[in-house]
C-alpha cells in the first residue's frame, strides 16, 4: 500500500508499539498535530542523521494531548504503529506550513527465535549489572521482542537506525546478538580500569 502522510523529521528512532512523548511548540508542527487530530489521521517520524532525513522511518498515533499552551504549544503522547520507507517526499503542501512523504509499509516478519530473544535479553541484564543500571521492560520477559529493548542494548542512533530497517525479527536479534558480543568485552575492560584506577594512592597488602 502507498499513500501520503505528513512528515514530523526527527533525529530519534522510534519503533512499533513504543511510546513517545513530545513537546510541539514549532508552529508547522503544532499545525500537523491539531491537523492530524481534527482529521483521526497518523503522521510518520523520519529518521534525521547528520541533518539528513533518511528514508526509513515510522508511523505515529496520536494517543492524547496531554497539555495545551496559551501561546499553541502543547504536550502530546505518541506510539509507533508501522514501519514506513519514503518514495518521495513532498517539500511543499499546500496551504500548509508542514512538509509530507509520499511512502509504502514494507512486510515486516514479527517472528523470530524464543532461544535467541533470550540470550540476547540475558546479556542486557548483565551489561545493565555491569554499569549499575536497573531496567524495567514493561511486560513480562516471554513476551518481549527486538523492538522492546533495542533501546536498552546501548547502541547509537545510527545502530538503532539499522536495526529499524531490518524487516525480519530473526535478522533483529541476530543484530542485537552481534552489538552485545562487541560492546560487553569491552564495558568489561572499562569496569576493570576504574577498578584499578581506584587503587591507586591507597595502601595495598601485597601478597
Amino acid at each position: 500500500m502507498t499513500n501520503f502522510i505528513p512528515i514530523f523529521p526527527l533525529g530519534v528512532v522510534v519503533y512499533p508499539k513504543e511510546h513517545l512523548n513530545l513537546h510541539i511548540f514549532e508552529p508547522r508542527y503544532i499545525q500537523l498535530i491539531r491537523d492530524c487530530i481534527e482529521q483521526k489521521k497518523q503522521f510518520g517520524i523520519p529518521v534525521v542523521l547528520e541533518n539528513e532525513t533518511h528514508e526509513f522511518g515510522t508511523l505515529m498515533n496520536i494517543i492524547e494531548v496531554s497539555k495545551e499552551y496559551e501561546n499553541g504549544e502543547m504536550d502530546i503522547k505518541t506510539e509507533g504503529d508501522q514501519i514506513f520507507r519514503i518514495l518521495e517526499t513532498i517539500p511543499s503542501v499546500p496551504d500548509k506550513l508542514y512538509k509530507g512523504a509520499i511512502v509504502n509499509y514494507p512486510a515486516n516478519k514479527t517472528e523470530g527465535r524464543a532461544t535467541l530473544m533470550k540470550k540476547v535479553l540475558d546479556t542486557i541484564k548483565a551489561l545493565h549489572e555491569m554499569l549499575h543500571i536497573k531496567k524495567d521492560f514493561g511486560k513480562p520477559e516471554n513476551e518481549l521482542n527486538s523492538y522492546d529493548v533495542a533501546h536498552h542494548a546501548g547502541m547509537s542512533l545510527e545502530q538503532e537506525y539499522e536495526l529499524l530497517k531490518l524487516l525480519n525479527e530473526l535478522h533483529r536479534q541476530e543484530y542485537l546478538k552481534r552489538h552485545l558480543a562487541k560492546i560487553i568485552p569491552v564495558v568489561a575492560q572499562t569496569e576493570a580500569l576504574k577498578e584499578r584506577i581506584k587503587l591507586n594512592g591507597h595502601f595495598r597488602h601485597l601478597i
